[in-house]
């Protein structure tokens, strides 16, 4: 069965991706397509997609400051959006009570609630997937919107503890000896000696399955919880971003089972459909009311509108409180159909708008900017590039090696423009010229173009090819006089960039000559 499940999710995601879609809406159209063949399930499913979502909390750990939490536009965002969420889904759902004489609606006000506020939720699956495929995992927006899912995670956390009459043990303090330095220096020394090979990639799932997931279901808390709190404690390792990557494959691979269990929820009829397809025509809503708080909390329009984008759709939190009502009787077991297709729906109708966050936001540019506050947020202001004749964007490994080899050529010319804040800060202090700025961001550009100051070159120099070519594309459109050359990993990257008539450097191939002339070097020696 498995191979058939495989099957199905190669040809789907194939087929999606080829219209412009991201796969993961090709997995859960192939979880629907499996289930409506009336294929068995495989066994271990749903333990593989309970993993993914375990290792993917474990990562977003590994890149999450508790700061991060810490701001207003973080957990004011939160509270207001779920409060406010929470009302309006329960008016709707009343109001569907009222109108729909159906079994369905048949429902207890504490079951609107709990469904109203399983509605308010936004995807930390979906969204962190889709920040990771367009590079924006470090963005100011990115950032914000991964603050506002970890709270709501929290919260989640608490409702199901409280509705299960579940509460932590007398053990649970035993959580808090994680932080203590001894502690905290023991498993610092362990990740040490994992080295860089396959013992660091089992030390990753030691720390997020093991000491974090088990340790923390063991004593009563939530063990999803154990795997993010493990990997913000890391967070501050050198090898964090190293632990990061070597997991990548495993959790990418583990969310497919995540998507195609979400699409095996069961054959839905004619009112489950509708119902679902009614409460997707709502998210338009849920969305501005991201965007209307965030606004309010002095973020640029264009930020506001690329974080409500990201969580303007349902989460799969839905399915377990809509799981947790039918346990204790609220619910019928119907509502999980509607909560499973309206998550898929709001996946599929989400990707396009995310993938056209941009565009939109340019073409309605003086709606959004009705909403700016005069005073923005520190962090969100647009940066002017000074004197610089000479941005390399991206101030990675190689980002780093031609900023070292072009200062040298143009002294106190070229600026390195970096989106991690972190990541800039360490290099100011190694004397870097570095500021922090989004690449892809139109108004960015634009503020170049107006202060005239880059007149050679713009070196791409982004891990994330997607990000390189939106760079481009914001250049190109800001009309900037200036030559651009960006690095590619692949010769189909090469062909994109050549296209839209941008020179490229090979990475890999140049690594490879450069290589055999050392050898031949050696050689003659």
């Amino acid at each position: 069965m498995i191979i058939t499940l495989v099957t199905f999710a190669f040809f789907f995601g194939i087929l999606i991706n080829r219209i412009g879609l991201p796969p993961m809406v090709g997995f859960l159209v192939a979880g629907f397509a499996y289930n409506f063949a009336g294929l068995e399930v495989p066994k271990g499913l749903q333990t593989i997609a309970d993993l993914g979502v375990t290792l993917l909390l474990f990562s977003i750990g590994l890149k999450l400051k508790l700061k991060d939490l810490s701001t207003l536009e973080v957990w004011g965002t939160s509270v207001i959006h779920i409060l406010a969420s929470t009302l309006f889904f329960s008016i709707i759902i009343l109001l569907g009570k009222f109108l729909f004489v159906v079994p369905l609606f048949d429902l207890s006000l504490t079951a609107i609630i709990i469904l109203a506020f399983g509605f308010s939720f936004s995807s930390t699956v979906y969204a962190v997937k889709v920040l990771e495929d367009k590079g924006d995992m470090g963005a100011f927006y990115g950032k914000i919107a991964i603050g506002i899912l970890v709270m709501q995670d929290i919260f989640a956390v608490v409702f199901l503890a409280v509705s299960e009459g579940k509460y932590p043990s007398i053990y649970a303090l035993s959580v808090f000896l994680l932080f203590l330095p001894p502690i905290k220096k023991v498993i610092y020394k362990l990740i040490d000696q994992a080295g860089h090979g396959e013992l660091l990639v089992i030390s990753g799932l030691f720390f997020a399955l093991g000491a974090g997931y088990e340790f923390f279901y063991s004593v009563d808390l939530k063990g999803d919880l154990g795997a993010l709190i493990l990997g913000i404690l890391i967070s501050n390792h050198t090898k964090s971003k190293a632990l990061a990557k070597s997991l990548l494959s495993f959790k990418e691979l583990m969310l497919v089972g995540f998507f195609l269990s979400v699409g095996m929820q069961g054959l839905p009829n004619l009112s489950i459909i509708l119902t679902a397809i009614g409460l997707v025509l709502l998210l338009p809503i849920k969305t501005w009311l991201y965007f209307f708080i965030t606004s309010n909390f002095g973020l640029r329009s264009r930020t506001s509108l690329f974080n409500s984008i990201t969580l303007g759709n349902f989460s799969e939190f839905g399915l377990i409180v809509a799981a947790l009502g039918v346990t204790k009787g609220f619910l019928s077991i119907e509502w999980l159909l509607v909560i499973a297709i309206a998550v898929s729906l709001s996946f599929a109708v989400a990707s396009p708008f995310s993938l056209k966050a941009e565009e939109t936001y340019q073409k309605y540019k003086n709606y959004w900017d009705k909403y700016q506050k005069d005073k923005l947020h520190p962090k969100d202001e647009i940066l002017d590039t000074g004197k610089a004749t000479i941005l390399i964007i991206g101030m990675g490994r190689v980002g780093t090696g031609a900023y070292k080899i072009l200062h040298e050529a143009r002294p106190k010319k070229v600026l390195g423009i970096e989106l991690n804040d972190e990541r800039a800060f360490e290099l100011r202090q190694k004397g870097f010229n570095v500021e922090v700025a989004d690449a892809t961001d139109t108004d960015f550009w634009n503020m170049v173009r107006l202060s005239k100051p880059v007149e050679e070159m713009i070196l791409l120099a982004m891990p994330n090819h997607m990000s390189n070519i939106y760079a481009a594309e914001r250049i190109q459109a800001s009309k900037l006089d200036c030559k651009i050359v960006a690095i590619a990993k692949h010769e189909s990257e090469v062909k994109d960039l050549l296209e839209m008539g941008v020179p490229s450097f090979n990475l890999y191939r140049e690594a490879g000559e450069g290589l055999a002339h050392e050898a031949l070097n050696v050689i003659n020696k």
